[in-house]
Parts: C-alpha cells; sequence; structure tokens
C-alpha cells in the first residue's frame, strides 16, 4: 500500500525543487508536477514528489487524524 502525506513548503528551490517539512523532518522534494507553488503551500507528497495542492485546513484535519492514529492504543485480543 502507497500513502501520500501532506507536506508544507518552506523554501522554493530553482530547477522545480523545494524544501518541505513533513513530520519534523525538513527534506528537498520535487515539484515538477505542478504549475507552481510557494512558502506557505501545502502538497500532496509521494517518493518525494509534490502531486498537488492541498488547502491548509485539508491538510491540517489530515495531519492530526495521522497524529490521531500512531497515538491510539493497540486493541485487546
Amino acid at each position: 500500500m502507497c500513502l501520500a502525506i501532506p507536506a508544507k513548503i518552506i523554501s522554493v528551490l530553482p530547477e522545480q525543487k523545494a524544501i518541505a517539512y513533513i513530520g519534523g523532518v525538513e527534506r528537498e522534494i520535487s515539484t515538477v508536477l505542478l504549475d507552481e507553488v510557494k512558502e506557505g503551500d501545502y502538497v500532496i507528497l509521494h517518493v518525494g514528489f509534490a502531486l498537488s495542492k492541498l488547502d491548509e485546513d485539508e491538510a491540517k484535519k489530515t495531519l492530526q487524524l495521522f497524529e490521531d492514529m500512531l497515538n491510539q492504543k493497540p486493541l485487546e485480543a
């Protein structure tokens, strides 16, 4: 199963690249699949490529869902 996650653009670089903030980590990503990104944009990221832009509210909701899942206690058998 593949998972694409929201990431926040913190710096735009030359050659259709950017630095994105993902779960406490800054990572260089490719923005070649998008027309234009700017600092502060949220994107859907998969294997190092920004696939689409995402509304900030939707990105924050999705990130909160991931956080909730990570903190969920395992079910007892």
